[in-house]
């Protein structure tokens, strides 16, 4: 069945192929640089060629920014980087990520390769990384003692922070037995550590075989084992070296590590002065705020009148006095009407209330049990007759059955 593509299908298609090659990620590419051009975005396009091809090349902005030299049209190198497709237009280029001149290459191979190791072995960390003193009292200089380095160290450092002491611990930086001499002052250093606060460690400018001694492992573990926090500062602002990665700051050029390492004492002291006044000025504004809230309450009805406020809560507790009064005694005549009634009625069923009429209660002797009936007694017995003015004993001589009006009475 025939099939049909798209653009962006073969295009897509071409661009999988090419970046899941490895043999084409991580290389390095030896070529004539041409139709150089550097964007205002900061990204580099240029073509690679040689006697009888072209390769087209990116280069982004945050990978030249790393470059040491400034490619041109004409110029041999050796670049590095991944070959990829340009989707939109089909380009196969190389996106390059590092680059160098061609004359400096195996230098250049030595820098990547000891770089690496260093980066193995977690040298190269961010997360070793040492913070700088703010304030240091003793600043340690490891360079040449009569190079310009020293003295633009010592120029900054005098003019930012007066009071602070410059301790230079000579050492040779260029040529063969510049590594070795490096390191024996950076072991110096960590015999004072209990005195240098933070240490410089650079030279001035120059090509890159002056500066090699900064890229020696050597010179590289000493600075990543000293005591103290090291300063990085070798060359100009595009030269970078192994020591500036192992170092706790990279300072592009040895006045910049000076103005790194110390505080400007009078830019200090007047930051010191504009908070003093931003704080004397909340202070004054607080104090203020709460004058006039003072002042307002102060204003305020109630501490001007205070006894109309007096006045009208002893009139409404007067009320609620009176109120009470009045309940207690609604609830004491509605009781007292309460008791009566049942006071009547109990007088009404009370024995007492009967007695009071003219009756009797007759209880027998001496159990004191009421004689409900004839039948209760018998001849001789003893009684108590209850009266409502007092009680009479009496002995039974006769007993007779029948009521009052000649009937038979029921025996309860």
């Amino acid at each position: 069945m025939l099939s049909i593509y798209s653009v962006s299908d073969v295009n897509r298609h071409i661009k999988q192929i090419v970046e899941g090659d490895e043999a084409l990620s991580g290389i390095w590419v030896r070529g004539e640089i041409s139709n150089f051009t550097y964007h205002t975005s900061g990204h580099m396009y240029f073509s690679l060629k040689d006697a009888s091809a072209r390769l087209r090349c990116v280069m982004f902005r945050g990978n030249n920014a790393r470059l040491k030299f400034m490619p041109a049209d004409g110029m041999l190198v050796f670049a590095f980087g991944s070959v990829g497709v340009y989707e939109k237009a089909g380009d196969v280029q190389l996106y390059v990520e590092d680059m160098m001149p061609a004359g400096t290459g195996s230098l250049y191979l030595a820098f990547l390769q000891l770089r690496e190791k260093l980066a193995v072995e977690g040298l190269l960390d961010a997360s070793r990384k040492r913070p700088l003193p703010r304030f240091p009292s003793v600043v340690g200089v490891v360079t040449s003692p009569t190079g310009a380095a020293v003295r633009d160290v010592i120029t900054v450092i005098s003019r930012r922070a007066p009071g602070t002491t410059v301790l230079v611990v000579p050492a040779q930086v260029q040529g063969d037995e510049a590594p070795e001499s490096i390191v024996k002052a950076l072991e110096l250093v960590n015999r004072a550590s209990a005195l240098i606060d933070v240490v410089i460690v650079g030279r001035g400018g120059g090509s890159i075989e002056d500066l090699w001694a900064f890229n020696d492992e050597r010179v590289a573990r000493a600075i990543a084992g000293c005591k103290v926090p090291v300063i990085s500062a070798v060359g100009h602002e595009t030269d970078f070296t192994i020591a500036d990665f192992v170092a706790d700051r990279r300072a592009p050029t040895p006045s910049a590590a000076a103005e790194m390492a110390v505080p400007d004492l009078a830019e200090t002291r007047q930051a010191l002065l504009q908070l003093s006044l931003r704080l004397e000025a909340a202070a004054k504004a607080e104090v203020r705020r709460h004058r006039e809230w003072f002042e307002r309450v102060a204003r305020s009805h109630v501490f001007r009148f205070p006894q109309d406020i007096t006045r009208d809560h002893r009139q409404r507790l007067g009320d609620a006095h009176q109120r009470a009064v009045a309940a207690i005694a609604r609830r004491l005549a509605e009781k007292r009407e309460v008791f009566g009634a049942l006071a009547a009625r109990l007088d009404v069923l009370s024995p007492l209330g009967t007695l009071a009429r003219g009756y009797a209660v007759v209880r027998t002797l001496p159990e004191r049990r009421v004689v409900r009936g004839v039948r209760s007694v018998a001849e001789g017995d003893g009684v108590e007759v209850l009266l409502a003015d007092g009680s009479v004993e009496c002995v039974v001589t006769t007993v007779k059955e029948g009521g009052p009006n000649g009937r038979r009475g029921d025996e309860d």
